[in-house]
């Protein structure tokens, strides 16, 4: 595991993370006021998941190989749904908002669930990155999938930051933007997966 090995990993971190960081930033516009602990929550949620997406396609690839391929298709089918449905809640409640123009009354910060959901729903696609480091014996496929995440956090940390830094300018349609975004990233993975 040399320098080469890193930079790779590192590479392919920043390429899955980009999906995470749009929806980091959709989750800073929805929520200007966001306490830093929550901030480094939703990085390390991302990250999390896009760590162990990879592990879970490595394992496929040496364990369960044809079942994992036939689950491939549906990727980006499941990426649109999970991002659809939270960009669409994130939508309606900024319409509310806009309507009663009382941000405590109608605003909700994310959730847990909501946070996991989007985890899942922008690293799914890392699934196939284990196809990538199938030759990776267990101990190089932790310590990418270690890289992948550091990097995943450092990169969904400063997009909370800037969604949070515009969310403060844009006050009540924050969340509209936040929610467009999110449903606009869904179709993007939507229409990469069925093409790429």
């Amino acid at each position: 595991m040399g320098f080469g090995f890193f930079l790779q990993n590192a590479l392919i971190g920043v390429g899955l993370a980009m999906d995470a960081f749009s929806v980091s930033m959709a989750n800073g516009l929805n929520e200007p006021c966001m306490k830093k602990g929550k901030l480094f929550g939703i990085a390390g949620m991302f990250a999390l998941f896009q760590a162990l997406m990879p592990l879970i396609g490595w394992f496929c690839v040496h364990n369960i190989a044809e079942l994992f391929s036939a689950f491939h298709a549906w990727i980006p089918w499941i990426a649109l749904a999970l991002l659809a449905l939270i960009g669409g809640k994130m939508l309606i409640d900024g319409i509310k908002q806009e309507k009663c123009g009382d941000c405590e009354e109608c605003h909700e910060g994310l959730g847990f669930a909501a946070l996991a959901v989007q985890g899942v729903a922008t690293s799914i696609d890392a699934l196939s990155v284990g196809f990538t480091i199938a030759d990776y014996d267990w101990i190089m496929a932790l310590v990418a999938a270690a890289v992948i995440a550091a990097v995943t956090f450092v990169i969904c940390a400063a997009g909370v930051l800037i969604g949070k830094t515009f969310g403060t300018k844009l006050a009540g349609k924050a969340s509209v933007f936040g929610g467009v975004i999110l449903i606009a990233i869904g179709i993007e993975i939507f229409i990469s997966g069925l093409l790429g």
